[in-house]
Order: structure tokens, then C-alpha cells, then sequence
């Protein structure tokens, strides 16, 4: 094509950097006489095409647009040399030529984008290290590649070319959205966004929703990262494959990576947190959110780089170092995945390319009114599968365990916190979210598929049925469900002077009337010890003594109740205030004896319910649990058995009255001696020391329903766990 056959209106676009498909006419092209070398170089005094073995000089043109014709039986190699004025001295700079190299993205790619199931969208759009074979030898650089369909042009911007983006136009792949662009001669840690020429004209940047690094808040742009970890857990994997968390022990310490200890990056934190969580002996650890977020006291539940782990504390191989060593530890990993909403920064993924994209264009459907945020287009083929992908991302290459979903509710229901008839319904006229409900059956169902042994955990706050059902059989396939429930009838509970107990003791058992309907976990998470709340010592009613009495009666009936459990960095040890990730936790306070009695006294009920599979082995099965006594409600008592599939009971004791009980008649299933494993009220845990010298027998008497019973002492706002002497390895 000669240059007379360009339209003046694309010679214009061209030269401007808002051409569409810059390829079709820089680089290099066949003619009639051979080829066509065209380049953009603004500025310049003189370019000049490096053949290898010969030089030639290009003509100046119009607006920047230099070319040349080369006689050559095949399309020829060549490196560009730009020379420029800068004062009385001229500079010249080689460089390969973007607009001379294939697409660096495949066709396989592209259809699978356009279809909506592309499981590994993070390989084929953001920005990847590449390495180019060719005549004049091997080029490096950077392959970018996003989506923006509403976009007239795109172009990469960053340090590399002074933000300014004319000579770095992207091309558009066909009619699929994309756009993509291979620049040589950049390297990792080159910082960039993507320039978008919005239907209406305007410029707008923003960053690269595909990224997997960030600059560190408060600077946005996305970074150039390639992963350079070598992987050690490979046991750990395998025997996650072969596992069954249903039946397996599972306790889980939740914490923010900011603030449990103070200005410590992953790596730092791997080893003070590894020795932490093996002396408390919890199963997993759940970070808060930690993909990049621009505001901190978001606590990172407002992401604007869903594919980049927030630079605040490393890089992803520093991300990915600490969690390596977490499994060669023994310790799983959970993290906390929000693709419920976003936030409206005008710099990331809202409003991507000038129009809603990312965000379903109707606000009754498309934007949250309690928490300001955009709501995510489920029913977008491209947009599900951005999301569905991102959870594989997290699994797959940071060998994640398990992913808590936030706000399941806010996305299963089109009214959620919405008032009258401000929310649009589904085609039958209902109130469910059925785009949102088959996103996550289909992320719950590739995630398993292709990495078994992992957990989906859903923080889901209503009744709504079959949440930890398979989605074959119609449920939303989470493996499981937090309960919301006993959570809040239990705090409601405890709350209260034991005085009054006795008229709320439903509030303790009702939960046993739905815990097999879902898979459960128990949660006192971070939103029971924030905005007002108080922490969990400070619900407690009382003086110190049965403040911190209460919580561990409290935590042994948590760890005792049937349903996997978690607790909130803090809680273990009585923090006294309202949890502030500005503050950190309140460490200091260990070296009074009563609080690190409490700690003392998690790391005990952590090591012995793993060691006995009565207490998780069946959780799920109602099978695994019987009641001894669950209306002895004057005397503030719960009293039941939990066994495991080979018929061993463990009998659990709790009694949340001021005051001890003697004499107490406790039927049980097994005659002779019990011994008293755990008792919240020892000495060591800073109690009282009421207890049975660690023993009963059990004789012939009936009670209860039980063939056999023993009379116990129980201790005040204490518990006991008792298992039969037989049982009990020497």
C-alpha cells in the first residue's frame, strides 16, 4: 500500500495515536515493488532502518511518519535509529519496532475470552515478559493485552515513554474487545497504565485490571512482575489432594497482615507467624483481603487490582514465599475473596473504558447503596469470567487453600438493602440474583474440579437453602457456609449477666435444630470485634476475672459445638480493646498471668481437639452428636456427647453460671473412669481450680437417657471435657 492510498482521516488518527489498527500500517508491509518500512517518530531529525547488513534512511512524510522502500524477496529485519536535536547536539537511540511483530496473543486465547471460559484469563491479557526470535537476533520485551470493547483506540503509557503514549497505540483483535501490543526492550518492574479514547472522545487512564502488581497506595500504576518462585510444597499439595476437610480437623485463626504485628512484610511475617500459629496449634490461617486496595481502613475489602496481591508488604513472590513456607509448616491457608462489589476510583476498573463494563449499567442492579461501590455485571459473559478466573488465579498460582467469599448475600438477592421497589427483578419477577447465583455455582464447580482438596467458604447471612449443596444437585456448590446464626445467638447469650441467662438458654441450643442443614464454620471473626462492637473480652459481663472466664467458656463451647471454627487474631488472648488496624493488637497485655492463662488455654483446646476425633470427625453427620442435657436452663448448663465413626465419645460440659455445680448427675454412655482432659477453669488458665481431680466414674445409674451416670463438680463460667480412661493413650 502506498502512503497516497491512506484516508487523510486515518494519516490523522495514525499520527495522533488514536488509530484503531496501527499494525495495518507501521511495521512492515508488502508492495508492489517490495516493502514498505513505516515508523512514528515525532520529533525526530532523521531515521534510519537497520537492515543487519545494510542501512537505509526514511522519508519524513507528515506529522512524524517516516518510511522507506526496500527491495527484498522476503519481509526484511530491521531496528530503528531515531535521531534528535537537543540543542547543539544531536542523540540517537536504536530501538526494535513494535509494529513489526505478530500478535502476542493466540486465536485459541481470543475465542476463549469471547466464550467466557478461559480459566487462566491471567496468561493471555495483562502484561507478560516475552522473549522474540528473529533474523537480527532474539528481542525481549512486554506483551499488553486488555479488554475494552467501548474503546475507539488504547495505549500503553508509563515510565518508559514519559507517559505519553502516541508511539505505544494497541491494536484491536477483531471484534472480541481486546486490545494488545508487544513493546521491545522493556523489563520487569516497568510501571504503566492503559489510555482509552472513550466513545465520546475523552481520554481516560486507568490501570491494568489484569495486573499482578501494583505500585504501593498511594501511587496506582500497574507493575511488570514476572514470578520467580520455586515451589518446596509439594507434599502438602498431594496430601491436600487426597484429603477430606468435611472429616478433617480445621481451626482457623483469621488475621490482617497489617496489623498482627506491626510494619512486617510477608516475608517477616512468615516465620513470627509460623511459630505463632504451631505453639496455638491452629489448623489454617485466613488472611483478610489482601488484593490491591487504595484505601487501608478498607481492611481490603474495596479491590481495585484483583489479580495483584497489595504491594503494601512485598512482592507476589514475597506473597508467595510465605505462604510456601506456611504449608511446609502444616499450616492451609484461606483468604478472603470479595467479587461482591468495587469501588468507583475513576483510575481502576470503573466505568473501564468510558462505559459501564465491569459494572451492570443499570444502578438498581449496578451499584451497592450501603457501601458506595459498584456491583460487579454478573450476566457479562466477559465479566463472569474475569471473576471465575481470578478465584482460579488465587488457588492456582499461589497454591491458596481455600477462598472465604464475602458478602454472598448482597449477591444472591436483587433487594438486598435496598428499600421499596428501588431494585429491578429477574425475568420471572423474583427477588433472586440468578446471574450472581450462576457465577459462583460455576466458579464453585471449576475450582474443585480442577483443584481437589480445596474449600470454598461462603460468608452467607440468611437461610438461604442449599449453599453447601453440590450444583448438581442444585445448590450453590460452596463446600462451606459460615454460621451467622449461632454467632449471633450465641453473642447475644453471653453477653448477658448470668443472672438472666436462664431466660435466653435457647439462644444456646437452637442452633443444633439446623446445624446439618450446611456445612458449617463457626465464626467470630473480625466484624464482631469492630464499629462499635467492643472485642470479644469486652462483651463479657463482670469484673476481669469472669470477663476473661466467660470467653474461655465461651471458646470451649465454640470448639465443642459441631461445625469447623474460627477466631479472630486477638480473641485468643483477651484483647482488651475494639480491634483498630491502625493500632495492631495489644500483645503487651500477655504478661499479665490471666490473659496468657486464655492463650494457654486456646493453644490446649486446639491440641486436644486434634487429637480427638470425636470433637471434628463428623461434624456434618448427626450422628456425631448427642445430647446429655440441653434444657437445663435454670442452671445456665449444656451438657452432650460427640463422637467419632468408630463410636468414642468425648462428653462436653459447660456451664455459664456465676457459680459452681456439685453433685451435678451427668449421664453418660460408658461405665468406669472418665478423665477430665480439659477443665477452662485450672489453675493454668488462670481460673479458679474447681474441677474432679481429673477424674469420675461413671457407674450403673441411668440418667439422662444414658446406661450409666458420674456425679462432677462443675466449675463456674467453666467447662469440662471428659473421655472415657480406656481411650486415652498412655
Amino acid at each position: 500500500m502506498a502512503l497516497q492510498e491512506i484516508h487523510p482521516e486515518v494519516l490523522a488518527k495514525l499520527t495522533s495515536g488514536s488509530y484503531h489498527a496501527p499494525h495495518d500500517l507501521l511495521g512492515v508491509h508488502a508492495v508492489d515493488d517490495g516493502w514498505v518500512i513505516r515508523v512514528l517518530r515525532p520529533l525526530a531529525t532523521k531515521v534510519t532502518a537497520d537492515l543487519g547488513t545494510s542501512k537505509i534512511e526514511l522519508t519524513h512524510v507528515h506529522g512524524g511518519l517516516w518510511q522507506a522502500l526496500v527491495a527484498a524477496a522476503s519481509a526484511p529485519d530491521y531496528r530503528v535509529i531515531a535521531e534528535y536535536q537537543d540543542g547543539l547536539t544531536t542523540k540517537s537511540w536504536i530501538t526494535d519496532d513494535a509494529y513489526r511483530h505478530l500478535p502476542s496473543i493466540g486465536e485459541l486465547d481470543l475465542h476463549l475470552i469471547a466464550e467466557g471460559r478461559h480459566e487462566e484469563l491471567w496468561k493471555a491479557l495483562g502484561s507478560h515478559l516475552r522473549t522474540v526470535p528473529s533474523k537480527l537476533g532474539e528481542t525481549s520485551g512486554v506483551a499488553f493485552a486488555v479488554w475494552a470493547p467501548n474503546a475507539q483506540a488504547v495505549r500503553v503509557v508509563g515510565d518508559f515513554n514519559s507517559w505519553n503514549g502516541t508511539l505505544h497505540v494497541m491494536r484491536a483483535m477483531g471484534s472480541t474487545g481486546v486490545w494488545e501490543l508487544f513493546i521491545p526492550g522493556l523489563t520487569a518492574g516497568t510501571k504503566y497504565k492503559y489510555e482509552i479514547l472513550t466513545k465520546h472522545g475523552t481520554w481516560i487512564t486507568k490501570i491494568d485490571p489484569m495486573a499482578r502488581l501494583a505500585e504501593t497506595p498511594p501511587a496506582t500504576a500497574s507493575v511488570v512482575f514476572e514470578s520467580s518462585h520455586k515451589w518446596a510444597d509439594g507434599a502438602w499439595l498431594q496430601a491436600r489432594q487426597n484429603s477430606d476437610a468435611l472429616k478433617s480437623p480445621i481451626s482457623i485463626y483469621e488475621i490482617h497482615v497489617g496489623s498482627w504485628r506491626k510494619d512486617l512484610g510477608y516475608r517477616e511475617l512468615a516465620d513470627e507467624l509460623i511459630d505463632y500459629l504451631k505453639k496455638m496449634n491452629f489448623t489454617h490461617v485466613e488472611f483478610m483481603p489482601i488484593a490491591e486496595h487504595p484505601f487501608a481502613p478498607s481492611w481490603g475489602y474495596q479491590v481495585t487490582g484483583y489479580y495483584a496481591p497489595t504491594s503494601r508488604f512485598g512482592n507476589p513472590d514475597d506473597l508467595r514465599f510465605l505462604i510456601d513456607k506456611l504449608h511446609q509448616a502444616g499450616i492451609g491457608v484461606i483468604l478472603d475473596w470479595v467479587p461482591a462489589h468495587f469501588p468507583k476510583d475513576d483510575w481502576a476498573l470503573a466505568r473501564f473504558d468510558g462505559e459501564p463494563l465491569y459494572e451492570h449499567p443499570d444502578p438498581r442492579r449496578g451499584e451497592h447503596p450501603d457501601w458506595g461501590t459498584y456491583i460487579f455485571d454478573f450476566g457479562r459473559t466477559e465479566v463472569r469470567n474475569f471473576l471465575v478466573a481470578n478465584a482460579l488465579y488465587w488457588l492456582e498460582e499461589f497454591h491458596i487453600d481455600g477462598l472465604r467469599v464475602d458478602a454472598v448475600a448482597s449477591m444472591l438477592y436483587l433487594d438486598y438493602s435496598r428499600k421499596d421497589n428501588d431494585w429491578l427483578p429477574n425475568q420471572f419477577g423474583g427477588r433472586e440474583n440468578l446471574d450472581a447465583i450462576a457465577f459462583m455455582q460455576e466458579t464453585n464447580a471449576t475450582a474443585y474440579k480442577r483443584n481437589p482438596g480445596i474449600m470454598m467458604i461462603a460468608e452467607e447471612s440468611t437461610s438461604w437453602g442449599g449453599v453447601s449443596r453440590p450444583t448438581d444437585q442444585g445448590g450453590l456448590g460452596f463446600g462451606f457456609k459460615w454460621n451467622m446464626g449461632w454467632m449471633n445467638d450465641t453473642l447475644r447469650y453471653i453477653e448477658k449477666d448470668p443472672a438472666w441467662r436462664s431466660h435466653h438458654h435457647g439462644e444456646l441450643t437452637f442452633s443444633m435444630l439446623y446445624a446439618y442443614d450446611e456445612k458449617f464454620i463457626l465464626p467470630i471473626s473480625h466484624d464482631e470485634v469492630v464499629h462499635g462492637k467492643g472485642s470479644l473480652l469486652a462483651k463479657m459481663p463482670g469484673d476481669r476475672w469472669q470477663q476473661l472466664a466467660n470467653v474461655r467458656a465461651y471458646l470451649t463451647y465454640m470448639w465443642s459445638h459441631p461445625g469447623k471454627q474460627l477466631l479472630f487474631m486477638g480473641s485468643e488472648f483477651g484483647q482488651q480493646s475494639e480491634w483498630n488496624q491502625e493500632h495492631g493488637l495489644e500483645w503487651w497485655i500477655l504478661e499479665q498471668a490471666n490473659h496468657a492463662g486464655l492463650q494457654a488455654l486456646v493453644a490446649d483446646l486446639n491440641r486436644l481437639y486434634l487429637a480427638n476425633a470425636p470433637m471434628w470427625q463428623l461434624d456434618h453427620e448427626q450422628r456425631g452428636f448427642t445430647w446429655i442435657d440441653g434444657g437445663a436452663a435454670e442452671a445456665n448448663v449444656l451438657t452432650f456427647l460427640r463422637w467419632d465413626e468408630h463410636g468414642s465419645p468425648i462428653a462436653c460440659v459447660i456451664n455459664f453460671a456465676g457459680h459452681p455445680h456439685y453433685d451435678w448427675s451427668l449421664g453418660l454412655p460408658v461405665a468406669g473412669d472418665w478423665l477430665e482432659i480439659l477443665n477452662t477453669d485450672a489453675a493454668t488458665y488462670a481460673g479458679s481450680g474447681v474441677g474432679n481431680l481429673g477424674k469420675v466414674s461413671a457407674t450403673g445409674e441411668a440418667t439422662h437417657g444414658q446406661p450409666y451416670s458420674a456425679k462432677i463438680t462443675i466449675p463456674p463460667l467453666g467447662a469440662i471435657w471428659l473421655k472415657p480412661a480406656g481411650q486415652v493413650k498412655s
